[in-house]
């Protein structure tokens, strides 16, 4: 046989197992590309993006970064509910824990204090929360929807709904380990002192405490309150309201960013003096992107009030994992992690960056790429100056469609 029918031969024979093997392989994408066993469909069709992974997730563990408050346990009472997504139902939200409430007409979170501090938003309705400040003097206000509010750990306070349908809202501590059911409670601090203590400290006789609850209100229904200057007035007594505001006014500013993809709202000690923990309130269009970025100074804690969206985190070690979220779901973002969160579905997809800092930061992707000498941006990626060039030279926040 001579050398060129050889080679002729082999070539065939090459060509020929090349193309039974990339059969083979197609054969066997197509058959890992089912799953006929058992399957909740209302859950794999909210979660695409874990049941069928983009080719560029890793094939190695990443940890969940996703729980939704759907699956929290409900305490329920007359006057209304409380669930919490913590480092118990979310192990990788070690900084950063939220509980979800919701306040009928009268309804009131019992007069109590926390050893964390609380970050609020308020989701629907109206409220009135109380506070007394560092100084003993009062702080009482009303707060509507997209409403903030922060009480420093110890300051104690409460909430109670307005007519006329109560409120919901969502609270953030700053402490993954946090537990609502672990508060310091009006009623349980007085059902544990001796009566003859509570006599002293408060100068009147031991029967005045004989109707004292024996256990925790926590929620409870009462009277919806009066106006809110009686209230202010009130409680403002011989020391005067506090000249802190422990509330903040969301939709009152005007947005941080805003381009054709959507807007975001940051709310930090920069401008909300109170607080300890910083906020972005993003809305991304349909097809929008929350562009490629991370945070150097903190972990990012999500919760995503209305919309659907997905977002691939880039972890260290050549990991990385993608999953969808719907409103109601909480995600995390440890700190310094590149990830995006993209509009998939139809409306607005509207969702809260929490962070355990005084200050909002974050590293545009873009921003870093346009700002680094080209010549080695081109070395690592193998591209030419024109797509280069195309890249945003600011950080954008929002990307349009």
């Amino acid at each position: 046989m001579s050398a060129f029918t050889r080679r002729s031969f082999i070539g065939k024979n090459a060509v020929a197992i090349g193309s039974f093997a990339a059969l083979q392989k197609i054969a066997a994408a197509d058959r890992s590309g089912s799953d006929p066993g058992p399957a909740n469909t209302v859950l794999d069709g909210q979660n695409p993006d874990s049941i069928w992974p983009p080719g560029t997730d890793s094939k190695s563990l990443v940890q969940n970064f996703k729980y939704p408050f759907s699956f929290a346990n409900k305490r329920t009472y007359e006057g209304g509910w409380s669930r919490e997504v913590t480092v118990r139902e979310l192990p990788v939200s070690k900084t950063l824990a939220g509980v979800n409430m919701r306040l009928t007409a009268g309804g009131v979170r019992e007069l109590h204090w926390h050893t964390a501090g609380e970050w609020a938003i308020m989701l629907y309705g109206t409220a009135r929360i109380t506070a007394i400040d560092a100084d003993g003097k009062s702080f009482v206000a009303d707060v509507k929807k997209n409403d903030l509010w922060f009480f420093p750990s110890g300051i104690p306070h409460s909430i109670q709904g307005l007519n006329p349908d109560g409120c919901e809202f969502m609270l953030v501590f700053d402490d993954g380990e946090f537990s609502e059911s672990e508060t310091v409670l009006l009623s349980d601090a007085m059902a544990h002192l001796p009566p003859e203590v509570l006599a002293k400290n408060f100068a009147v006789g031991q029967e005045a405490f004989k109707n004292v609850p024996r256990e925790e209100l926590f929620i409870f229904q009462t009277d919806v309150p009066g106006g809110l200057e009686a209230d202010q007035k009130a409680a403002a007594g011989v020391r005067g309201k506090s000249p802190k505001n422990f509330a903040f006014r969301t939709m009152e500013m005007p947005p941080t960013r805003r381009t054709k993809g959507g807007e975001v709202r940051v709310v930090d000690s920069s401008n909300f003096k109170v607080s300890t923990t910083a906020m972005a309130m993003v809305t991304v269009h349909p097809g929008g992107l929350r562009e490629l970025h991370w945070h150097p100074n903190a972990d990012e804690w999500q919760y995503f009030i209305s919309g659907k969206g997905r977002m691939t985190a880039v972890a260290t070690g050549n990991k990385a994992r993608t999953m969808d979220f719907q409103e109601g779901d909480v995600g995390y973002v440890q700190k310094s992690l590149l990830h995006y969160i993209e509009n998939t579905g139809d409306t607005d997809l509207v969702f809260l960056e929490m962070f355990k800092a005084d200050r909002f930061q974050d590293f545009s992707f873009s921003e870093w790429l346009a700002h680094t000498p080209p010549e080695l941006v081109m070395a690592h990626l193998h591209t030419d100056k024109a797509t280069l060039d195309a890249v945003p030279r600011e950080a954008t926040v929002v990307m349009p469609v």
